[in-house]
């Protein structure tokens, strides 16, 4: 709809890449202002077709594309794709954009875009989109999603080595959806790998149940999530409105459903090219060999940052290097295996075949900045090729430096199932990525803690389903009956009760305002800390009484130990999610937080644990205790139970702070805001 003769158009260019591409279906052109085009007859509408129409390509302005919309809905047509931005300069309200979303999803239609550059099926040799040629490109097993029309393009016009089966660019997402496209590529024989080019995720509960689907598969879902900043989020919306949504909930929502996130295109690039090398990943670390002692501490450097074990080589694979290599190199891994150059080819070969057969070696890395033209290549590929069928193992070549001419190198690699990765940071990022997705798909069984009787469930979901606030110690007794540790508390409102409450708990207490509506008690002088006896209790009472009110709380004071905290999020895509970091109340300015996505375990309580940047003040420090890791991930499992159970009724919850000492962890202080009823 929308063709035209004038070769500059988007109704020519999608006419000729459909009809370059092999596509053995009818072709019909709409244009009523044309009788012919390209030798093909050109019909006034679509009224004029006399066969069922399985999809329409709406190559028009801006101005024409809901009524041509409205044409293929009539007709019946069951899928369109929009090229046009479906933005207008005096828009009504709805805008366009909306308009074109609700007819399409009232209709059932399937929408390619709009603002997107189509799709090709390379398996079946279709082409709608608006560059000729790709269809025509050997059939690979990747399928590529992309939200950016450019970074689509860049990433189809390669150099051969990733290779496609489905590619689409889906735009704004006008009522097919990343995870719906996701979906199909999991259906097709042909997909091993999905890669993903986002700004958002329109459909969280179909994206989170594609990716599950992509991971029973063992299909890795391998995505660039653009808009990360401030400044690129304020972008993303004005390019396609997309809400792109808090980053490190995106790296919750990933890591829990197994997709592989990387942080740009040579990183994505390298990270196919494993994923779609034909030798499964086992047990165990890399192996490495170098020709250059430089390259080896650059090697390892990037590989610390990748978070990437080197494979902890045997005594027997040791003896066969120091058997080979000559004087003065060391039968380590990863190995520096140049000498005088005597013999190197030879020498390299049975070194990277102990290396690649030592038990603990799950993947090899060959770091060799090899070009076109030079002599060595077919020896070094042709050995290669035989070890990696030997051992069964994944096989790389990782130039070091990227940029070079190595087409013809690529070119002796295919069919040998060995990958050639541009850049030792991409390809040292890949390799761990792989191996994380390995131990993404090995069984797992999550046990998380036990939630409380229904009982007690039902009475916290009607509290908080109130919509009423809850005070400091509703929010602990709260946190309690999810098996939280919190301390002894007592509410009371008079001088009175103050101090028998405190003569009754004995030693040092802590004083808290318990009026209602003050959240944040310390940025009011709210709190009084370590009070000692009835006349420091009284003071602080009667200075609290007088600016605040008289209802407060009494508690005695926690042991020490290091300030933690746990959060419960509702994220306005994905739910609620857990928040745990360090800092107590400097939590905002010391930003060591993470997120996840409730409930989970201990075990992976742990791993967040461990993974903060503030982990070694758990260790003890400066004469500090060292705190019971093992009690704090049990307590963060436990609020993740509480947030997965009671988190459509919270809008926020936090336990700031929770003290981790030696003897166990104490959530001290709770703020509980339930979501509000309309």
């Amino acid at each position: 709809m929308g063709a035209s003769p004038k070769q500059s158009t988007f109704g020519w260019m999608s006419y000729r890449a459909l009809a370059d591409s092999g596509f053995n279906g009818d072709i019909h052109l709409i244009n009523p202002r044309y009788d012919e085009i390209d030798e093909r007859p050109c019909l006034p509408n679509l009224a004029a077709i006399e066969k069922p129409v399985d999809h329409a390509m709406l190559n028009v302005a801006n101005a024409r594309v809901e009524a041509v919309l409205d044409d293929a809905i009539a007709a019946g047509i069951p899928a369109v794709t929009i090229f046009s931005s479906g933005y207008l300069e005096n828009d009504t309200d709805p805008p366009l954009l909306v308009r074109l979303r609700t007819k399409a999803q009232g209709a059932g239609l399937m929408v390619c875009g709009g603002n997107g550059s189509g799709f090709v099926n390379y398996d079946e040799g279709t082409q709608v989109t608006l560059a000729s040629g790709n269809a025509s490109k050997d059939p690979g097993s990747i399928t590529l999603i992309s939200q950016s029309g450019s970074i689509y393009g860049g990433l189809v016009q390669n150099d051969g080595r990733l290779k496609f089966n489905l590619t689409i660019t889906a735009g704004q997402e006008i009522a097919t959806t990343t995870a719906d496209y996701m979906d199909y590529a999991l259906e097709l024989p042909s997909t091993r790998a999905i890669a993903l080019y986002i700004e958002t995720i329109r459909d969280p509960a179909g994206f989170c149940a594609a990716a599950d689907k992509a991971k029973a598969q063992g299909v890795p879902v391998v995505a660039l999530k653009a808009a990360r900043t401030e400044e690129s989020v304020k972008m993303a919306m004005s390019h396609s409105g997309a809400l792109a949504g808090d980053d490190a909930a995106y790296d919750a929502i990933f890591e829990r459903h197994g997709v592989i996130r990387v942080y740009d295109l040579p990183e994505m690039i390298a990270t196919l090219q494993m994923a779609t090398q034909p030798r499964p990943f086992g047990a165990g670390g890399l192996v490495a060999i170098t020709d250059s002692g430089g390259e080896r501490e650059h090697l390892v450097d990037q590989a610390s940052d990748a978070g990437l074990r080197f494979a902890e080589i045997s005594p027997t694979t040791t003896a066969a290097l120091a058997d080979r290599l000559e004087y003065g190199l060391d039968p380590v891994n990863p190995l520096d295996a140049w000498g005088t150059g005597h013999d190197y080819v030879s020498i390299f070969l049975d070194c990277w075949r102990a290396l690649m057969s030592d038990p603990d070696c799950a993947a090899g890395a060959w770091i060799a900045d090899m070009r076109d033209g030079e002599e060595f290549r077919g020896s070094f590929v042709e050995g290669a090729h035989a070890i990696a069928r030997e051992t069964g193992k994944p096989m790389a070549f990782v130039n070091c430096v990227p940029g070079g001419v190595v087409h013809e190198t690529v070119a002796m690699l295919e069919g040998t199932g060995i990958r050639f990765l541009d850049g030792m940071g991409a390809g040292m990022k890949a390799m761990a990525a792989m191996m994380v997705w390995r131990d993404h798909l090995a069984p797992a069984s999550m046990v998380v803690p036990v939630a409380p009787e229904s009982a007690v469930i039902e009475h916290w979901r009607a509290r908080l389903g109130s919509g009423a606030p809850l005070d400091e110690a509703e929010g602990l007794a709260l946190a309690g009956d999810f098996g939280i540790a919190v301390p002894e508390m007592a509410i009371v409102e008079d001088r009175a009760a103050v101090l028998a409450a405190a003569d009754k708990m004995g030693g040092p207490v802590v004083l808290k305002t318990a009026e209602a509506g003050i959240q944040h008690k310390s940025d009011v002088g709210g709190v009084h800390l370590g009070l000692m006896g009835a006349d420091a209790v009284g003071q602080a009472y009667d200075d609290m009484a007088e600016r605040l009110g008289p209802r407060c709380l009494v508690a005695p004071m926690a042991p020490a130990g290091t300030e933690m905290v746990f959060g419960l999020i509702q994220d306005p895509q994905f739910g609620p999610l857990v928040l745990v970091g360090t800092g107590g109340i400097f939590v905002e300015v010391l930003k060591d937080s993470l997120l996840a996505v409730p409930p989970f375990d201990i075990a992976f309580a742990r791993s967040l644990i461990d993974r903060l940047k503030g982990r070694a003040l758990l260790d003890g420090v400066r004469g500090r205790p060292a705190a019971d890791i093992d009690a704090l991930a049990d307590m963060l499992a436990r609020f993740s139970v509480l947030a997965a159970t009671l988190g459509a009724t919270i809008s926020e919850l936090d336990l700031n702070p929770v003290i981790a000492g030696p003897d166990g962890a104490l959530a001290v202080d709770a703020l509980v805001v339930p979501q509000q009823t309309t």
